[in-house]
């Protein structure tokens, strides 16, 4: 019997070892960190031998093949030692994919994954597809694979979810951009990065599709050394030649498969970045054979995404908004460059090697006030304190998101938006970019 180990067990490690123990594999989990009581019943249930705070070498380094969770870095010690033996080391997505013809709907970038898949999701359950939602978002697809199979699954994939693919395929691929993000994970290379994201063409013929934002220089640059099977539909916010969809005279249009056309202003997401987002979604479903009509209204009523510039509350005048997902500089820029009122900005986390430069003039030019809201402000302090200065914009310095919202509501002014769009990852204070959000939601709705 073939042994697989899987690493990590939380929604897309436990659902691996269902999966492969419905397939007749020989399954063991490890996992470092504690495992959560619901995948530790999940686990049991299905007699899936399991261990927490610890990896046993013993138990790990004789697997025919590992699966790996897209948090665990290669550099890992029982990962460095297994890819030294030669094991075979995979992502939850390529071991789901093995065991489904569903027709997989993939998008990635470094900013709007989730905002696009879930509107793509959207647009396909109102269209009354069996579609189900994987990836970043929603449950587990090993686990849909093994016990809730669907016709089309929506999948937002991360740089690190791509790293462990191989054979998995992509039928309609989007790519919605590439800026810096995540370089600590990648040497601090940003071609190690670039080409992570290029791995969602792999594997494509031509029967499928290849949706891809035709403005973004690095994917221009990029695809100019590849072998492009697959029929390919650019997107750009202006009308340039070869782009498929875009916007012209206020007017949302796609030219292929089948022509498509409504009013710029009936699109539920505003600001720039989600022209983009709404661009590619329209694109997947009409390629997917969604009626025009469906199209049309889901592009109008979708509610948007929680913690991507969510609208919390307003209190004394001044609005809350919660944009916790914006892990990277260029998504502050786009949530920065969308604010129509004086902005106190908070901002900081867990660096990644992030260049600030991108943002400094929307600074400049949008913000009131700046709030550090992180174990160590250092960097943020080097970068932003004299420009802050020059400019007169007020700067605190803050380490509980308590500490923080309180320096906001005595920053802010009637008029004012206090922004939550922090450019880091959330691990410094914060179980996740979601604890990051609610608690932020949550002092900001007790001001009232």
């Amino acid at each position: 019997m073939k042994r697989i180990v899987i690493l990590g067990a939380g929604e897309s490690g436990a659902g691996a070892a269902v999966l492969a123990k419905k397939q007749g594999f020989d399954v063991f989990v490890s996992d470092m960190s504690a495992i959560k009581d619901r995948y530790k019943s999940m686990l049991d249930s299905h007699g899936i031998e399991w261990e927490e705070l610890q990896h046993s070498e013993e138990r790990i380094l004789n697997a025919d093949e590992i699966i790996k969770s897209p948090g665990i870095p290669d550099s890992a010690p029982v990962v460095s030692k297994a890819i030294e033996k030669g094991i075979h080391i995979i992502s939850e997505i390529e071991f789901a994919g093995r065991y489904t013809n569903a027709k997989m709907i993939c998008i990635t970038g470094s900013n709007g994954k989730t905002t696009t898949t879930s509107l793509i999701y959207h647009i396909f359950k109102s269209a009354g597809y069996d579609a189900g939602l994987a990836g970043n978002i929603g449950r587990s697809l090993a686990l849909q694979v093994a016990e809730e199979p669907h016709e089309y699954y929506i999948i937002e994939l991360s740089s690190f979810q791509l790293d462990n693919m191989y054979d998995f395929r992509a039928n309609i691929a989007i790519l919605l951009n590439i800026t810096p993000d995540h370089l600590d994970r990648y040497d601090n290379c940003m071609q190690n990065y670039v080409d992570a994201k290029m791995r969602i063409i792999r594997n494509q013929t031509a029967e499928d599709s290849f949706i891809y934002w035709n403005d973004d220089p690095i994917i221009k640059r990029e695809l100019k050394k590849y072998d492009k099977k697959a029929i390919q539909y650019p997107f750009s916010e202006l009308k340039e030649k070869g782009s498929i969809g875009y916007i012209e005279e206020g007017m949302y249009r796609l030219e292929k498969p089948t022509p498509f056309n409504m009013e710029q202003e009936q699109l539920s997401l505003t600001g720039r970045h989600n022209i983009y987002n709404s661009l590619a979604a329209g694109l997947a479903s009409n390629i997917a054979g969604v009626k025009k009509d469906i199209i049309r209204q889901s592009l109008s009523n979708f509610p948007g995404v929680e913690h991507r510039l969510e609208k919390v509350c307003t209190v004394r005048g001044v609005k809350y908004v919660n944009d916790s997902k914006a892990t990277n500089v260029d998504a502050c820029w786009y949530a920065l460059e969308s604010m129509t009122t004086p902005t106190v900005l908070i901002i900081g986390g867990k660096d990644k090697g992030n260049d600030y430069t991108a943002i400094q003039d929307l600074v400049v030019e949008k913000c009131r006030a700046l709030v550090y809201l992180g174990a160590d402000n250092k960097k943020l302090h080097d970068f932003f304190d004299t420009l802050c200065r020059e400019h007169g914009i007020e700067v605190r310095d803050t380490h509980s998101m308590k500490e923080c919202m309180d320096a906001c509501y005595r920053l802010a002014q009637p008029g004012d938006t206090v922004l939550l769009s922090p450019c880091c990852a959330s691990f410094d204070l914060f179980k996740n970019m979601e604890d990051r959000g609610e608690q932020f939601k949550t002092l900001a709705r007790n001001l009232i």
